[in-house]
């Protein structure tokens, strides 16, 4: 048995706690954990947009060094550097056969379980990895390796935001070099995906948020214009963009509101691509004849679309290779007990990513 300590999350109360984990089993590993994103989905496990099982060790965007492996393991070796995938495929079922690993259908339950409390409580993890935390048992198949010079606190961002984001400009939008794009939200994910359209040659760029103190973030990360939302921002966007409205729409909240807002924002003909994840309840509302009548197109983009395998390691060497900088992704950094407070800014639409590091 491994001892760790975690965010546990029990309903909306957060502490940090020791658990104990079973060690890794066939084709399992351990890792210790390096460095922790903390992502909106995260608070999505306990303010009820999502319904995992508690008590609940938080976290999925993350990497560390492998530390154990159980029988079989081929994919990794103690000692080496890994990044984290929170919905690994099988590359079996109907899905993965035909090229959708990202929509598998044996992963992305919202938590599974694992390890116990101290006082034999069974214990959950958030999306079969539980991150926030200083190690973690996991399959094999959940985990790449990356090259050990890769610092961790960037190797973690690719195991969501920036993967989620390049992936949703490059492989569902397909932006193309010249198309205008508007962003709606600018946490971490929303910048990824201005840093992702600003690689791909798109402009202008033109960032959304509520918050005006999102400004200098979204111009960092490459926005050309920052706008916030209020009720003539239509208008201002087709301002900004030849008058008619952005090629490539991004929603990065997981809001109905915003939704309808970036399709607003699209031009006629135009694309708009959901990235945020929202509540079930939360329902959007089009007429029949402007769907008809505006000719855009509105897709969902689960995790980039992308094969964690092949594009984690791309984006790892872009980092390396200084082609790619995520300093404009990360406000704060915190030390595991300074987690709490992360969450407590994601409620009041503060900052982006906080980074959290658990080993040097």
């Amino acid at each position: 048995m491994s001892d760790a300590h975690g965010l546990i999350a029990r309903g909306d109360a957060l502490t940090v706690e020791s658990f104990t984990l079973a060690p890794p089993g066939a084709g399992e590993i351990e890792v210790e954990i390096g460095a922790a994103g903390v992502c909106h989905s995260d608070l999505s496990m306990v303010n009820g947009t999502l319904a995992p099982s508690f008590p609940l060790v938080l976290g999925h965007e993350a990497a560390g060094t492998v530390t154990a492996t159980g029988p079989g393991v081929t994919r990794a070796a103690v000692g080496d550097h890994v990044v984290l995938n929170w919905s690994p495929p099988c590359r079996a079922c109907w899905h993965c056969t035909r090229g959708e690993p990202w929509l598998c259908e044996t992963s992305g339950a919202p938590s599974a379980p694992r390890g116990t409390l101290v006082d034999g409580t069974p214990l959950h993890v958030t999306l079969g990895l539980g991150a926030l935390a200083t190690r973690v048992v996991i399959p094999q198949r959940a985990a790449v390796t990356v090259p050990a010079e890769l610092a961790f606190a960037d190797a973690a961002l690719l195991g969501c935001a920036v993967l989620t984001g390049f992936g949703a400009v490059r492989n569902t939008a397909r932006v193309q070099a010249g198309e205008s794009v508007v962003v709606f939200g600018m946490g971490g994910v929303g910048l990824a995906v201005v840093t992702a359209a600003r690689a791909a040659g798109a402009g202008p760029i033109v960032a959304v948020d509520v918050s005006t103190a999102k400004r200098d973030l979204a111009l960092a990360a490459g926005a050309t214009d920052y706008l916030v939302a209020d009720d003539t921002l239509s208008r201002a966007v087709r301002a900004a963009t030849g008058g008619r409205g952005a090629d490539q729409a991004f929603e990065c909240v997981g809001r109905a509101a915003t939704i309808r807002a970036a399709y607003r924002a699209a031009r006629r003909g135009g694309q708009v691509t959901v990235v945020g994840m929202g509540g079930r309840s939360d329902m959007v509302e089009f007429s029949a004849l402007e769907l008809f009548h505006s000719g855009r197109s509105l897709r969902g983009c689960v995790y980039g679309a992308a094969d964690f395998d092949v594009e984690v390691p791309l984006l790892a060497e872009a980092v390396l290779d200084g082609t790619l900088d995520l300093k404009p992704l990360v406000t704060h950094h915190a030390t595991l007990d300074g987690a709490v407070a992360a969450f407590d800014r994601m409620r009041r639409g503060e900052g982006a990513r906080t980074i959290v590091t658990l080993a040097p």
